[in-house]
C-alpha cells in the first residue's frame, strides 16, 4: 500500500520503483554526508551560514535528483541543463566554494546511485585529503608578500612616464600601470601599480627611493588582489 502510494503517474511494469525504505537510507546518508562536509569547510576557512546549510543539504538534493532520474537519459540532460543555469545565474564564488560544491555533488550522486559505501569512504577519503592539503602553504605567504599594489602621488607637473622606471627595474620583477587620475582639484596625479617584488625585505627601501622621487607626498602600498582565487 505504501509502495502504491509514492508510485509515479507515469511508471509502468517496466519501471523500476524505488522503495520507501531505501528512499530513506540513501537521503539519511546523503544527509550525513553532507553535515561531514561542511564541518570540514568550516576547519581554517572563512564560511556563511547560508553557504554551510547549502553545503549540508546539497548532496541529499542531489541524491533525491538522480534516484528520480533513475536511467532516464533525457531527464538526465534535462538536470544538467537545470544545474548549468542555476550556476551560470548564481553569483559566482571563490575557488574553494565552488570545490566544495561540486565535491558535495559528487557525493549526493554516488549516493542517489545507491553504492553508499562508496559514497562514506569517498566523503571519508576527500574530507582527509582536504585537511592535510589546508595544513600546506604552497608558498602562498611567501608569494602574497611580493605582489602589491602601489599608488603614487605626483604633483601635476612631474610627467610620470618613465619618471620611476629605474626604481621599478631595481626593487620589482614585474610592474604595470593600472590607473592614473587626477586628485585635490586637480593638481596632482594619482597613479596606480601592480607590481611584483623582488625582495619584500626591501619595501620599506623601495618607498623611501620613491618618496625622493614625488616631492614627498603620499604613497601608499597594499595587498594586492590577484583574482586567484576568484572564479
Amino acid at each position: 500500500m505504501l509502495d502504491h502510494l509514492f508510485r509515479g503517474l507515469f511508471d509502468t511494469d517496466m519501471t523500476s520503483i524505488i522503495s520507501v525504505a531505501d528512499f530513506l537510507i540513501c537521503i539519511a546518508c546523503a544527509l550525513a554526508i553532507g553535515l561531514i562536509l561542511a564541518a570540514v569547510y568550516m576547519i581554517h576557512s572563512q564560511y556563511t551560514k547560508t553557504f554551510v546549510v547549502t553545503l549540508a543539504i546539497l548532496p541529499a538534493v542531489v541524491c533525491v535528483v538522480i534516484m528520480m532520474v533513475n536511467g532516464n537519459v533525457g531527464t538526465g540532460v534535462a538536470v544538467a541543463g537545470a544545474f548549468s543555469l542555476v550556476r551560470f545565474r548564481s553569483v559566482p564564488g571563490t575557488v574553494r566554494e565552488i570545490g566544495a560544491l561540486f565535491l558535495a555533488m559528487g557525493a549526493g550522486l554516488i549516493t542517489g546511485m545507491g553504492y553508499l559505501a562508496f559514497a562514506v569512504l569517498f566523503t571519508i577519503m576527500m574530507s582527509g585529503v582536504l585537511l592535510f592539503y589546508n595544513q600546506l602553504d604552497f608558498d602562498a605567504k611567501k608569494n602574497s608578500a611580493l605582489y602589491k599594489t602601489l599608488h603614487i602621488t605626483i604633483p601635476e607637473d612631474l610627467d610620470y612616464t618613465g619618471v620611476f622606471d629605474e626604481l621599478f627595474q631595481r626593487y620589482t620583477k614585474s610592474y604595470a600601470v593600472t590607473q592614473v587620475r587626477t586628485t585635490n582639484m586637480r593638481s596632482l596625479f594619482k597613479l596606480t601599480y601592480n607590481i611584483t617584488l623582488r625582495d619584500a625585505a626591501k619595501e620599506k627601501e623601495f618607498i623611501d627611493q620613491l618618496r625622493c622621487r614625488n616631492g614627498n607626498l603620499e604613497i601608499s602600498i597594499s595587498q594586492q588582489e590577484t583574482g586567484v582565487s576568484s572564479l
